[in-house]
């Protein structure tokens, strides 16, 4: 039976965190103009839309999140910010008006890192009605699509990164083939026996055992209720290297989600997805030609955690009471998502495929019978 141990020798990732001048750590960046993706003081280009900007004087930027309202959704559970002047809200995941706003900040963890949007509004917004335009005749006819692209909104999503050295002890059977030379014989319709020979297979298995290590980094865990994991999937990757460390300033203009998902809820399907990998390393470690009855037991440590908010584009859609989903990636431009079919449309075609088939044999039947 596989075997988990999970040991944690740090839990935020602050042990081998290097000691930061408080003057140093000022925020000297600010978002873009044109797409919001974080701008060090220093760049002359944004790096995902490429505009120019004038390097300015450092100046600390105004902390935006006392501005903020927060809403939890009674319906999926998802926690989003969003600017004072809002006075109403609907939820971007599931398009439930059932929300109701939370008067004070928790005490959560603060995120860590961020990545900034790379693809406009307007680009997520085209990228929607080309999906929708897709196999439009199985869509079916009473949609409005018209005024669904209005409704898709840019959120900064929490998502927890994890790394750790996984060590495992396994044990298995492997096989070594090997090859013998056998004869036998043939007899043909005329009574004619023919000798021939050939290769045949076998297999030799012996036990063997040892160890095995290994880092893992770099894959993230949906920190929203409203976005699991699976869907959370689809929409990847992201481009890790392009995170810049978290100020509030970032979020000014965009929706943000607060975490809904605790650490050590993420932390366990982080550590089930890099035991599978694992099994899959001491696999493909494993001397022979084959294998089997393979055992491990694998124990985590020097586990480290960072919060991070990355950008997705989220359209939410009711149709005939069920809730449809549209996913774009803010940074690299990845869409996803599910539509509504027409099954009366599509049962048409069916029939129609199935008449036409008929036709065809029983003109082909008709013509061999002439």
């Amino acid at each position: 039976m596989a075997e988990i141990e999970y040991i944690e020798s740090s839990t935020q990732g602050e042990a081998d965190e290097p000691i930061i001048d408080q003057d140093a750590a000022t925020p000297q960046g600010r978002p873009c103009e044109a797409c919001g993706c974080p701008i060090e003081a220093e760049d002359k280009f944004c790096a995902a839309c490429g505009l120019a900007h004038v390097v300015e004087a450092s100046v600390v930027p105004e902390t935006i999140e006392s501005g903020q309202k927060r809403f939890r959704c009674d319906n999926c559970g998802s926690e989003v910010a969003t600017t004072a002047e809002q006075r109403s809200y609907v939820c971007p995941f599931c398009d439930s008006t059932y929300v109701v706003e939370l008067q004070q900040w928790t005490d959560r963890q603060r995120p860590e890192f961020i990545v900034g949007f790379g693809v406009t509004r307007e680009q997520a917004q085209e990228k929607f009605r080309e999906w929708i335009k897709e196999n439009a005749w199985f869509r079916p006819g009473d949609l409005r699509t018209a005024t669904l692209a209005d409704k898709q909104q840019g959120v900064y999503l929490p998502f927890w990164s994890f790394s750790m050295l996984a060590q495992s002890r396994w044990s298995a059977t492997i096989g070594e083939y090997w090859y013998r030379t056998e004869t036998y014989t043939t007899t043909d319709s005329k009574g004619n026996t023919t000798t021939h020979t050939r290769q045949v297979r076998e297999t030799e298995w012996w036990p063997l055992s040892g160890n095995h290590h290994h880092y893992y980094a770099g894959y993230l865990v949906s920190g929203s209720k409203g976005l699991p994991q699976k869907q959370a999937e689809r929409i990847k990757p992201f481009n890790l290297p392009a995170l810049k460390r978290y100020e509030p300033y970032y979020l000014a203009g965009w929706l943000s989600e607060e975490y809904s998902i605790e650490r050590d809820a993420a932390l366990q399907i982080c550590q089930q997805e890099f035991y599978n990998r694992e099994r899959n390393n001491v696999a493909a470690f494993l001397p022979g030609n084959t294998h089997r009855a393979l055992e491990l037991s694998t124990r985590f440590h020097s586990i480290n955690s960072d919060l991070c908010l990355l950008p997705v584009y989220i359209l939410s859609y009711r149709y005939r009471d069920q809730v449809y989903r549209f996913l774009v990636n803010g940074q690299t431009g990845k869409c996803v998502g599910d539509k509504p079919l027409s099954w009366q449309r599509i049962t048409m075609l069916i029939v129609a495929v199935v008449l036409l088939i008929g036709l065809v044999v029983g003109g082909v039947m008709l013509a061999q019978n002439v």
